[in-house]
């Protein structure tokens, strides 16, 4: 069926359907645009969602466990969920969205030239009727004059009053108008002719080929709507194999989790390597004491993880005087975190097993580094090689400064990884079992007793210049002041032979209970500014230091309010107090 035989009539109507089919096609385009804008969002929210729940680089740790490292891929699949999704908002917007924009110019275009054609074929055909019609009426005009000059000429015929004359007028005037009659007859009947043609022509060729047009046109874009409705579907469709990959890639991570593997984790993770502690023996009261003897209470060990330079070892007591009154000023402060991370070096304040653990990690931390170290020296020394026997290439003597830094670099990772070494074999001395404390200690609490007696050292002096007591350096002094136990009003240091590392026991001061014990360093106090001496002196009491005038020393412990100051000479590693008005300080400013 065809609009020119069906639809001949109905111009109007076929011209405001066109226009909304082509409007149609608009709105399907901005359904489009939006489609493309949403995905776009779901997965910007897929990736924000993403990067949210995506375990950081501190959490790597808890990837051993099975869910941890499941949770993780999901994760990851997830992300690539989103990246199916902005292939889907940017191929419908580069395919699908660009070739409707394409259409809807082109059926613009199109329809215009159409109703263009249809109006200037009307327009022919109105102007021929209006053509005919004026034609029709000159005509009638025309015939009406005739017939009235004919029927004077016959009036005037038969009036016998009138003369010859007067009579051929009427004659030559009917004759006249007799002519125009039939010019305007001609007339009439050409036009009429020319007007059935036009308009058979516009009604059986040529409004139905322009009708045709517009049917194409309307079916054309018909057509197109269903390929792009099919083309979209498509472009979605091609993203699903993807899509299923991520799907079974989750649930092959959620088939990867092991609940007994997570458990172990777990194990290893938190296992202290203290054995529990044994029965509490039964105490008869009923035996009897000798010398007023009481039965000591027995309690269960409690494991205390506190050791000095821990945060809750702030209630220990430090050193008296009046710096001792404001002991959260920020000197106190940077110098306890500096002697915190001295302390914990060693990963002192973990339980055997999990400090075993942790040095093992920087030992396969310092190796890999030490690898790679070695891998770049020997790399700088092949490249001096070249440079050595073809000094066009370059300067051997330019590389120099790098190699002596990666040879220093090398040297220092060496003596870390000894150290490490060494750790590690004390650690594995200190597992109940594994060797010398096998017979020791098998509590967490005689555990860190023995731990604490190897760097913490109470001990009473009764002294009161220059210093009552004071924080010593076990492993750098000498086994001469080591020995040192004077109590004299004038003893500075006094250490005892209980406290050294070994010993499983410690003295305790004469009266004292734990809350006013005095803690010993078991690492070198920092420099914390450095003085220049004033005068001369000569330490003749225990624990002062000799110095010479315009000395420079270095300042390790302030005045405490009374009138000492603790200095240290570092080319031969002295430590020991001056007077105060004896010296000139300047102090570091992080301290």
């Amino acid at each position: 069926m065809s609009w020119g035989t069906e639809l001949w009539d109905q111009w109007e109507c076929i011209a405001g359907h066109t226009h909304k089919g082509i409007n149609f096609l608009e709105q399907y385009g901005h359904f489009v645009k939006e489609r493309c804008q949403i995905e776009l969002d779901y997965a910007r929210g897929l990736r924000r969602l993403v990067k949210t729940y995506l375990p950081k680089k501190k959490e790597c740790e808890e990837l051993q466990f099975t869910s941890v490292k499941a949770f993780r891929d999901a994760v990851g699949e997830t992300a690539d969920l989103a990246g199916q999704h902005e292939v889907i908002s940017e191929t419908l917007s580069a395919v699908v969205l660009a070739e409707i924009t394409t259409l809807i110019k082109e059926f613009k275009e199109d329809r215009k030239k159409h109703l263009s054609d249809g109006s200037r074929v009307q327009q022919q055909l109105s102007q021929s009727l209006q053509q005919l019609e004026k034609a029709k009426k000159n005509y009638e005009k025309a015939f009406r004059e005739a017939e009235k000059a004919q029927e004077n000429y016959l009036k005037a015929d038969a009036d016998l009053h009138l003369s010859r004359a007067e009579v051929e007028k009427q004659r030559m005037n009917a004759s006249i108008k007799s002519q125009q009659c039939e010019d305007s007859k001609n007339e009439y009947a050409n036009q009429l002719q020319k007007t059935n043609q036009l308009q058979g022509d516009h009604y059986n060729t040529v409004m139905p080929n322009i009708f045709q047009g517009l049917q194409d046109l309307d079916e054309k874009r018909i057509n197109n709507f269903k390929n792009l409705l099919k083309k979209s579907v498509e472009i979605e469709r091609s993203v699903f194999p993807i899509i299923n990959k991520c799907l079974d890639g989750i649930v092959s991570a959620a088939d990867s989790i092991d609940e007994k593997n997570d458990s172990q984790v777990v194990i290893e993770r938190y296992k202290s390597g203290f054995t529990p502690p044994g029965d509490i023996p039964f105490d008869d009261l009923s035996t009897p004491r000798q010398n007023g003897e009481t039965t000591p209470t027995v309690h269960p060990p409690i494991r205390q993880d506190t050791i000095k330079g821990t945060i809750s070892a702030s209630k220990l007591k430090k050193r008296g005087g009046i710096f001792g009154i404001f002991g959260s000023n920020k000197i106190d402060a940077i110098c306890s975190l500096f002697k915190l991370q001295k302390i914990l070096e060693d990963f002192s304040d973990l339980p055997p097993n999990q400090r075993k653990k942790r040095i093992q990690q920087r030992i396969d931390d310092v190796t890999t580094k030490l690898h790679q170290e070695t891998a770049a020296r020997d790399g700088l020394l092949k490249m001096k090689e070249v440079y050595e026997g073809n000094p066009s290439l370059g300067d051997p003597m330019s590389i120099m400064g790098q190699l002596n830094d990666s040879c220093q670099r090398i040297e220092k990772l060496r003596a870390d990884l000894q150290r490490y070494q060494a750790m590690l074999e004390d650690a594995d001395i200190d597992i109940p079992g594994g060797g010398i404390a096998s017979g020791g200690p098998s509590t967490p609490n005689a555990s860190l007793a023995r731990h604490h007696s190897s760097v913490l050292s109470p001990h009473h002096n009764g002294g009161a210049s220059p210093r009552s007591s004071v924080t010593s350096h076990r492993t750098s002094l000498s086994d001469e002041s080591l020995s040192r136990s004077s109590h004299s009003p004038e003893s500075g240091i006094g250490l005892s032979h209980n406290s050294l590392p070994g010993s499983d026991t410690y003295d305790q001061p004469d009266g004292g209970d734990d809350d006013n014990a005095e803690f010993y360093d078991a690492e070198p106090l920092p420099i914390i500014g450095t003085c220049r001496a004033l005068y001369s002196f000569e330490g003749t009491s225990e624990g002062s230091m000799n110095m010479t005038e315009g000395e420079e020393l270095s300042v390790i412990e302030l005045d405490q309010g009374d009138g000492w100051t603790r200095v240290r000479r570092t080319s031969v590693f002295e430590e020991g107090f001056v007077p105060t008005s004896y010296i000139e300080m300047t102090l570091y400013n992080n301290c």
